[in-house]
């Protein structure tokens, strides 16, 4: 259940802290106390988005902070541990969530974590219905999820989902392979003529790389033969040269030596750097020999490199581009050529994931066919319970022509509020309060299978009254001897069956509204409901009295 609900500077709360118990818990106030201001707590905890402009006026952030005690945490331990942390290590989950003017951070247990992850933890532990929350009833994939949660087929259905899954896939990739078969030959032969384009250039990977840089000194190799001739002669034997004059430098060097033979030691480098200069000089002359102006080789260098260039243009920016598209094309041909084969072996495919379908999808509809007049017998129960006397009820399941996500039928909640009215879908037969009873049988008759622990009903009683108000409190203290209940509520009837009772009020004190919660019992109580029936008058003093004696 949930122990402890702290809310801090939202709206016109300053500071609560609302310690709760189990069972049914009433709320109630007078009409803009404040009552909404704890289902929009709630689903701050539940992860839903943030509005800025509940911040409290004056101040810089709001905080909403809940401590739930589990009985049961797998479902949420499956949760934390899928992202990352620790498994609750004792029976509390505490959710914070910290609203500012530009932050927004929710923690659990103390860590940092997402809104999605809120969301995650949420669905398994508030179950939240507002005013117009059971137009879901209206939906036929919600019906069919509370018939599959009634019928214990979830694990089932879950596994159906998941081979329907796997048969739309192969499905898509066989119709997607009967129609290349149907391709025209010409795409086959563009296929093989790019194929055949790009092998006879015999690319490799560096290619453009070795061709640019062979081509520019083939095209530069006149101007090469001059500089390496030039540099040849400066560094050469000849008259003015380098080497030349280093011969008369390394003459002086040895008389200085003889005359100071400590000289040695600062010209110990000068016969190596003249032995390198003397092996540049060479191999200069080398590279000079192997120059060839051969014009018939730039050529064939430029005609290499228009080819890289148009294939470049045709099939990618670099030559690993350009061998990719060859390679993603040979297997495209190899696949449109050796179509038939990969075709039969995708229709067995095909067809053994139609049978898992169809045998799943049949053990799924045994269970809900079985389940759907026992769900409707429960149902039509409660509503009884509710008021409808005489209402007729049912789970009208259809096959449909091709099987679905959700299974092989569908089905359709069917209501005659009245006697001697024909049965018509739900959405079209019940008017809003009626409504709101269906979803208290429905939610009554799934009580047993509903895991999550809290149940909110948030004046889901508006278009109600007298008998019916107080029959729809005692089916939710019913509920509540399973879950816990929170029902925020203008009636008087049901806010009596409250386990507890909490009143919402706004004060004024220094020019500043605020709202808050208390618990009321025993004569505040007695007078709380009064006022709700109607004003200070003894009468409704009285009424109170016995609704509260009814109630125990």
């Amino acid at each position: 259940m949930l122990s402890l609900l702290k809310i801090q500077n939202l709206a016109l709360v300053e500071d609560l802290a609302w310690e709760l118990g189990p069972g049914l818990i009433a709320v109630t106030g007078e009409t803009g106390a404040g009552k909404s201001i704890i289902v929009g707590a709630l689903k701050l905890i539940l992860g839903e988005r943030a509005d800025r402009g509940l911040i409290r006026t004056g101040t810089e952030s709001c905080t909403v902070e809940a401590v739930f005690d589990l009985t049961q945490t797998a479902p949420v331990d499956a949760i934390l541990t899928e992202a990352g942390f620790d498994a609750l290590e004792g029976e509390s989950l505490i959710i914070r969530r910290v609203i500012g003017a530009t932050t927004n951070k929710q923690f659990v247990n103390g860590s940092p974590v997402t809104s999605v992850m809120l969301k995650q933890l949420g669905e398994h532990l508030v179950d939240l219905h507002g005013p117009h929350d059971h137009q879901s009833l209206n939906s036929k994939d919600r019906q069919l999820e509370m018939l599959d949660a009634y019928a214990g087929a979830e694990d089932l259905a879950k596994q159906y989902r998941a081979a329907h899954s796997l048969w739309r896939a192969a499905q898509t990739e066989h119709d997607e392979l009967a129609n290349a078969e149907r391709a025209s030959e010409q795409e086959m032969d563009m296929l093989r003529f790019q194929i055949k384009d790009i092998e006879s250039a015999a690319l490799k990977e560096g290619d453009e790389d070795e061709v640019e840089a062979r081509h520019r000194i083939a095209a530069n190799s006149a101007r090469l033969v001059e500089l390496c001739g030039e540099v040849s002669e400066r560094l050469g034997e000849g008259e003015g040269s380098v080497l030349n004059a280093l011969r008369d430098v390394s003459k002086a060097i040895h008389e200085l030596e003889k005359y100071d033979p400590k000289l040695k030691e600062t010209f110990q480098g000068f016969e190596s750097a003249k032995i390198e200069l003397q092996e540049l000089e060479s191999s200069v002359r080398d590279y000079l020999d192997e120059i060839e102006v051969q014009p018939e080789e730039l050529a064939k260098l430029e005609e290499r490199i228009h080819i890289l260039q148009t294939l470049k243009r045709k099939y990618g920016p670099t030559v690993t581009a350009i061998l990719k598209f060859r390679e993603d094309a040979s297997a495209k041909l190899a696949k449109m050529e050796n179509r038939g084969e990969a075709l039969e072996k995708l229709k067995q495919r095909l067809n053994a994931t139609r049978a898992e379908v169809n045998k799943l999808g049949k053990q799924l509809g045994d269970k809900r066919k079985k389940a759907a007049p026992k769900l409707a017998k429960d149902i039509a129960a409660h509503l009884t319970d509710l008021g409808f006397k005489r209402a007729v009820f049912e789970a009208v399941l259809t096959v449909r022509d091709e099987p679905a996500r959700d299974g092989l039928e569908e089905v359709d909640f069917q209501f005659a509020p009245n006697p001697g009215e024909p049965l018509k879908p739900l959405r079209l037969t019940a008017s809003s309060g009626e409504m709101s009873r269906v979803l208290l049988a429905v939610k009554s008759a799934l009580a047993e299978q509903d895991a999550i622990p809290l149940m909110v009903f948030d004046e889901i009683d508006a278009n109600v009254g007298g008998t019916i108000a107080e029959a729809v409190g005692r089916k939710m203290a019913t509920l509540a001897e399973k879950h816990q209940v929170i029902a925020i509520t203008h009636m008087p009837q049901l806010a009596s069956l409250g386990k507890s009772q909490f009143v919402v009020t706004k004060e004024f004190d220094d020019k500043r509204t605020r709202s808050t919660l208390r618990e009321v019992s025993g004569e505040p109580r007695i007078e709380e409901l009064a006022r709700m029936l109607g004003g200070k008058a003894e009468s409704a003093r009285i009424h109170a009295e016995s609704l509260l004696a009814g109630a125990k």
